[in-house]
């Protein structure tokens, strides 16, 4: 017996290691659009997770659209040079989940056409039962709908027996709003302080103790 029958995956920094070129597409969107931006590091980064049209919010309506196609003509281009690696470890605790009859899925804040290309070049398809993108839900992460989502499509009608595993402070809130639990990534690149504070009910700090967590059962 598992303790959970649906896995739900983020993609960005938990699967694959994207934020390296997610953070080169937002400075070259705002060089293209505006000339370049003063905004932080982390300022940019606190947005991964969300929907795109979030991390150019403060600007005006125009200038933000401008800003989405620049980002999405150029982020499309570099994810065809395979331009994101997967995270070490992943390829095993998928195959070793779906062997166990767990079903498996992805929830992400991106687009269908971007994340599938990277799903294809990193031949992850056969791995996910469910796929829900931003296009399947009027709000997204930090709400729990995409879950909730997912596990409707994986035929779960109760989120106690779901788990959520992702990266950043987005995903862990969307879990709770769901009433999903939630395993924080150990290799996540973004702050740990404040993903710390709100309280992961796992963090899984190398890739075999996720196939444990699923069986209920010591590493």
């Amino acid at each position: 017996m598992s303790k959970y029958d649906l896995v739900l995956y983020d993609l960005d920094g938990t699967l694959w290691d994207s934020i390296p070129l997610i953070m080169e597409c937002y400075k070259k969107a705002y060089d293209v659009v505006l000339g370049g931006t003063d905004r932080s590091d982390d300022d940019l980064q606190s947005y991964i997770g969300r929907p795109l049209g979030d991390t150019f919010a403060m600007h005006d309506d125009e200038t933000k659209e401008k800003l989405v196609n620049a980002y999405l003509e150029i982020n499309c281009r570099r994810l065809k040079e395979n331009a994101i690696p997967i995270f070490p470890g992943v390829y095993d605790f998928l195959a070793k989940i779906r062997t166990s009859g767990v079903k498996q899925g992805i929830v992400t804040s991106k687009r269908e056409t971007s994340a599938m290309i990277t799903i294809d070049l990193l031949e992850l398809e056969g791995y996910f039962d469910v796929k829900v993108f931003r296009e399947a839900t009027e709000r997204a992460k930090p709400h729990g709908d995409p879950l909730i989502e997912a596990a409707r499509r994986a035929g779960i009608t109760d989120m106690r027996h779901v788990l959520y595993v992702g990266d950043a402070v987005p995903d862990i809130l969307s879990a709770r709003d769901a009433g999903a639990d939630f395993a924080l990534v150990g290799w996540t690149k973004m702050p740990r302080e404040e993903l710390d504070s709100i309280g992961p009910d796992y963090i899984i700090e190398v890739p075999e103790q996720l196939p444990c967590i699923i069986k209920g059962s010591e590493l």
